[in-house]
C-alpha cells in the first residue's frame, strides 16, 4: 500500500507538472495574439527559449537555493520513491519558468533576445528561488517569525505572490528600464494605437492558461491525499467572477474579457484552499475589474508601455490575492481559518518590494552593460525579421 501511495503521489504531481507546462503555450499564444504581426515569431521562440534556460538554471542552481536540494547523486538514488522528488522538481520548475514568461509579455516588441535570456538565467537561478525558499521552505525562519508574531504563517497556497506578484513586479522594473515602444506616445501627448494582431490567438492563449490553471492550483497540494474539491470550485468561481467583471468594466472589449478570467485566477491562488466559493467569486470579480481599470490607467495616464498589462494582471492582482486570502479565508467570512491578515500583509509587501527592487537592479545592470533594447531600425522592422530572419506571414517574405 505504501508503494501504491508513492506511485499515486508521483503521478498526481506529474499530471500537475504537465498541465502547468501546457500553460506556457498559453503564455506564448496570448502574447502572439496581442503583439503586432511583425513580432509574433519572436513571441513564440522567446517563451520556448526562456523555458529551456529556466530548466537548466533551476536544475543546477535555483532549486538548491530554494530547497537546498541538488541532483548530483547517482541516478539510482535520485529515482527512489518512484522518482517523486524528480517529478516535484519538474512541477516547481514550471512555476519558476512562469517568471520570465510573465515578464515577456510586458517587454514585448522592443527587448533584445539574447539579453533577455541572460536576465532569465539570473532571475530563475537566483532571484525567484530566494523568495520562493523563504515562503515555501521557511528559509531564514521567515514563516516561523510570522507565525510567532501573528499566530499564522504567510499563506500562499499556489503562488499569487510567490509567482504572480513577483513576476509582475519584476516586469514593471523591466518595462520602466526599457521605455515605451517607439511611436507609442507622441511628443504632443497623443497615444498611438497598437491593436492586437489576432484576437483568436489571444483567446486561445487565455483558454489554455485557464485550463492549465486547475493543475497549477489543485496540484499545489503535491500529494494525492491533499487533493481538494474546494480548490477546484474556488478556482472556477474566481475565473468566472473575473470574466464577468472584466466584460462589464471593459465594455465587451475582447482583450479585457479574455484577461478577466486570468486576473481572477491569479488572485485566488493564495487562498484557494481556504476560501468559501462565494468569497472566491467576489475575489475574482474584484480582480477582473481591477485589471481593466489599472491597465487603462497604466497605458493612458501613467504612459507605462506594458504591452500585455502584466503588471496590473500579475503584479497587482497577485498582491491583491495575497491580501484577500487574509480576509476571505477567515472563518467569519465562511473560510477555513488558520490565516492572519498581518502575516498576509507582511508577506505580500515583502514579495512586492523584493521583486520591484530586483527588477530594477537586474535590468538596470543589463541596460548599462549589454543593452536591453533593439535599436530604432530593428524595432521598426520587427523582432521577427531582426532576430529570427523570418516572418510569421507568408506574404511578408523578405530575402536576407
Amino acid at each position: 500500500m505504501e508503494q501504491i501511495q508513492l506511485a499515486l503521489d508521483t503521478l498526481f504531481v506529474l499530471i500537475g507538472a504537465i498541465m502547468v507546462l501546457a500553460m506556457h503555450a498559453g503564455f506564448a499564444f496570448l502574447e502572439v495574439g496581442t503583439v503586432r504581426s511583425k513580432n509574433q515569431v519572436n513571441a513564440l521562440v522567446k517563451i520556448l527559449a526562456d523555458f529551456a534556460v529556466s530548466a537548466v538554471t533551476y536544475f543546477f542552481v535555483g532549486y538548491m537555493v530554494a530547497y537546498g536540494v541538488s541532483f548530483y547523486s547517482p541516478a539510482a538514488t535520485l529515482n527512489l520513491n518512484n522518482g517523486y522528488e524528480l517529478v516535484k522538481f519538474f512541477f516547481l520548475l514550471t512555476f519558476a519558468a512562469a517568471i520570465p514568461a510573465i515578464i515577456s509579455g510586458g517587454i514585448a516588441e522592443r527587448a533584445r533576445f539574447g539579453t533577455q535570456l541572460i536576465a532569465t538565467a539570473v532571475l530563475v537561478g537566483l532571484v525567484y528561488p530566494f523568495f520562493e525558499g523563504m515562503v515555501w521552505n521557511n528559509n531564514f525562519g521567515f514563516q516561523d517569525m510570522l507565525k510567532e508574531a501573528f499566530g499564522a504563517p504567510f499563506r500562499d497556497f499556489a503562488g499569487s505572490v510567490v509567482v504572480h506578484a513577483v513576476g509582475g513586479w519584476i516586469a514593471l522594473g523591466a518595462v520602466v528600464m526599457l521605455g515605451a515602444r517607439r511611436g507609442r506616445y507622441t511628443k504632443d501627448g497623443r497615444i498611438s494605437s497598437h491593436p492586437p494582431s489576432s484576437i483568436p490567438f489571444l483567446a486561445l492563449g487565455s483558454w489554455v492558461l485557464a485550463v492549465g490553471w486547475f493543475g497549477f492550483n489543485v496540484m499545489s497540494a503535491q500529494k494525492i491525499g491533499g487533493i481538494s474539491g474546494l480548490v477546484v470550485m474556488n478556482s472556477l468561481m474566481a475565473m468566472v467572477g473575473g470574466t464577468l467583471a472584466a466584460l462589464v468594466a471593459g465594455r465587451n472589449d475582447p482583450g479585457f474579457a479574455y484577461n478577466g478570467p486570468l486576473a481572477g485566477l491569479v488572485a485566488v491562488c493564495a487562498g484557494s484552499d481556504i476560501m468559501h466559493p462565494i468569497g472566491a467569486l467576489v475575489v475574482g470579480a474584484i480582480a477582473g475589474g481591477m485589471f481593466v481599470y489599472m491597465f487603462t490607467l497604466t497605458q493612458n495616464r501613467l504612459k507605462i508601455d506594458d504591452v500585455l498589462g502584466v503588471w496590473p494582471l500579475h503584479g497587482l492582482c497577485g498582491a491583491f490575492g495575497g491580501l484577500a486570502a487574509g480576509v476571505f479565508g477567515l472563518e467569519a467570512l465562511g473560510g477555513m481559518g488558520g490565516v492572519s491578515f498581518m502575516s498576509q500583509l507582511i508577506g505580500t509587501l515583502a514579495g512586492v518590494v523584493f521583486a520591484g527592487v530586483s527588477g530594477l537592479v537586474v535590468y538596470g545592470v543589463l541596460k548599462a552593460t549589454l543593452g536591453i533594447r533593439l535599436d530604432e531600425e530593428e524595432e521598426f522592422n520587427g523582432a521577427d525579421l531582426t532576430v529570427h530572419k523570418v516572418s510569421a506571414t507568408a506574404e511578408q517574405k523578405t530575402s536576407w
